[in-house]
């Protein structure tokens, strides 16, 4: 069997299309985000600081697919960007959230003595 062989089959498969949509999904959300931190010059560990939160969860953030809209506005500020949120329907847009002063810079959490 090919890999297109294969690839058909595997696509034809019931609800296959909708997971492929949401892999997708996921894959943009990341590589978007990530490259808003790159494009700022910033590490995971810098953007961190700025949004006072650590560099795992900063790389958690980026791999998530289920971001809360506060956290991604956070994250968007940090960067040097802001957060705008639209539906678009035929060609109506309807803004749903507008960004936001920029919010404070917070501090990172003291790292826990061991």
């Amino acid at each position: 069997m090919s890999l297109k062989d294969w690839e058909d089959r595997v696509l034809s498969s019931p609800g296959a299309a909708g997971r492929v949509a949401e892999i997708e999904d996921e894959l943009r959300l990341a590589a978007g985000l990530t490259a808003l931190r790159e494009e700022a010059g910033l590490s995971q560990r810098d953007l961190a600081r700025r949004i006072g939160v650590s560099q795992p969860r900063v790389a958690a953030i980026e791999r998530s697919r289920n971001v809360t809209l506060d956290v991604l506005e956070e994250y968007v500020d940090a960067v040097g960007g802001r957060l705008e949120v639209n539906v678009v329907k035929g060609a109506q847009r309807i803004p749903l959230i507008s960004a936001r002063r920029p919010r404070k810079k917070r501090s990172q959490p003291e790292a826990a003595a061991s």
